[in-house]
């Protein structure tokens, strides 16, 4: 099986990742990584360079490849749910969990930057937030609260993957 892991920026995908794909005993993917590693750039220069259209047709590209990885945890970007295919992706491959984490949490998390593409000035956290919620909710299979310590959140997801089994 391969667990997809949705949610906001700052909501602990590779954090919880790492832990939870070493409780089940299965590789960790993290697609970010991946797209750096395999184009050679950083987000930040690819969004310069490509915009937000073509880091999204390469994140699709690596979505692709990483769903033949099962098993496997896979740490998706924030906006890997806006593309329809994506979604496609994600619920025919695997079963998807959104890490939900309170917007207050996520801003103690996550500070506007120049090394955050979407993320540059206050009130961008909360705009994406809003576009993503619904999709991120619409398309997982599990709703896992992500606030907490990433080994309690990795063993909650472990839990609710037991219950579905």
């Amino acid at each position: 099986m391969i667990v997809y892991l949705v949610g906001m920026p700052g909501s602990g995908k590779s954090t919880v990742g790492a832990e939870l794909a070493g409780r089940l005993g299965v590789p960790f993917v993290d697609l970010d990584v991946e797209i750096e590693r395999r184009d050679g750039r950083s987000i930040t220069e690819i969004f310069e360079s490509e915009g937000e259209a073509g880091f999204r047709a390469l994140e699709a590209k690596e979505l692709l490849d990483a769903s033949t990885h099962d098993p496997a945890v896979i740490a998706c970007g924030g906006g890997v749910v806006l593309e329809p295919a994506n979604r496609i992706t994600l619920r025919n491959t695997g079963t998807c969990v959104f890490l939900d984490v309170p917007l207050a949490v996520l801003e103690s998390r996550v500070r506007p930057d120049a090394d955050r593409p979407l993320i540059r000035a206050a009130g961008d956290l909360e705009r994406i937030l809003a576009e993503r919620e619904p999709l991120y909710r619409e398309f997982a299979a599990h709703v896992v609260d992500g606030a907490g310590d990433p080994g309690e959140v990795a063993d909650a997801i472990v839990e609710e993957l037991r219950w579905t089994a």
